[in-house]
């Protein structure tokens, strides 16, 4: 089984793309994401089940994990037996999780943001590589861009390698498979999408967004995420320790000046001014929400127009 388009929908938390958006991707030629974090364990069991149902399980369907939460290892294990095509986990860096691999016969992909730990993951067992520039959404591991990094991951492996971070249009794929890039991820631009998981109030915010209005905010999990400004976001870069209803300990390590988990939560269900709204930093360029299949098939043609060799005179 491969899939048509090496297109890979990133994994977003907390239940940005859960078996939704993850099978219409899917669906569409490309490779479907369930994120893992941040929602039960059998929450996310059932996610795959029902992926799995609306693809007639003829398409790719992975989940991401987020290093970072306390239920790492439960986590992954569970959606293992689940027997998805792959795991792929960011945001830190696990060593067990390679063997656990092994153990079920699920191979690991690693999203990393530099040469160094690119070959470890290989020697560890990783199965591919995604290299994520400081363009990307989320929690960063790097202020360096994509397709600076990109060349250096892909020298130092011999592992199929997947760019990520800032990836919005056929042309920007164009470049990766020049550099050398097997596949891409793409997260934000799934977001502005009908099957999205996320609240509608979610995905608008996304096409309201101008240029400069993403900022970088340390997260309670210890890294820099890029997010959408907004009257949270203020909050936080004032140094404002936020109440925390009730603690969940879902980190291994956490700093308690807010709750990432709450805020994550909160915006997804569409209160995006009183939480986290992360996006890459090119989401102001989305100017509307399409179905999957339309991106998918702009993205194609887009792609395809890009390789076309330029005439010589």
């Amino acid at each position: 089984m491969t899939p048509e388009v090496p297109i890979i929908q990133g994994g977003m938390g907390v239940a940005v793309s859960l078996s939704g958006l993850a099978s219409a991707v899917a669906n569409a030629g490309g490779i479907g994401i369930i994120s893992g974090t941040g929602i039960p364990i059998e929450e996310m069991r059932s996610h795959i089940r029902r992926a799995r149902e609306l693809t007639q399980s003829k398409g790719y369907i992975g989940v991401n994990v987020l290093f970072a939460m306390k239920e790492f290892a439960e986590t992954v294990k569970a959606a293992m037996e689940e027997k998805v095509d792959f795991i792929i986990s960011g945001a830190g860096f696990s060593r067990d999780m390679y063997s656990w691999g092994k153990e079920y016969g699920v191979p690991v992909i690693s999203i990393v943001s530099s040469a160094k730990f690119a070959k470890l993951a290989e020697r560890l067992g990783a199965a591919a590589i995604v290299v994520e520039g400081h363009e990307a959404g989320g929690h960063l591991g790097t202020e360096r861009p994509l397709f600076d990094i990109l060349p250096e991951v892909i020298e130092a492996v011999d592992i199929p390698v997947i760019a990520a971070g800032g990836i919005l249009t056929g042309a920007d794929i164009a470049r990766a498979f020049e550099l050398g890039a097997s596949g891409v991820q793409m997260g934000t631009r799934f977001v502005a999408s009908e099957e999205c998981d996320a609240h509608p109030a979610f995905k608008q915010k996304y096409i309201e967004c101008q240029e400069g209005e993403t900022v970088l905010v340390k997260t309670t999990v210890g890294l820099e995420g890029r997010a959408i400004r907004n009257h949270f976001i203020e909050k936080v870069c004032e140094g404002s320790k936020m109440k925390i209803e009730k603690c969940r300990q879902c980190l291994k390590s956490c700093s308690y000046q807010f709750c990432t988990l709450d805020s994550l939560i909160r915006s997804v269900k569409g209160d995006v001014e009183e939480g986290l709204v992360f996006a890459g930093a090119r989401v102001h360029e989305i100017k509307e929400i399409l179905p999957v299949k339309t991106i998918m098939d702009n993205l194609i043609s887009e792609l395809k127009i890009s390789l076309v060799p330029t005439p010589t005179p």
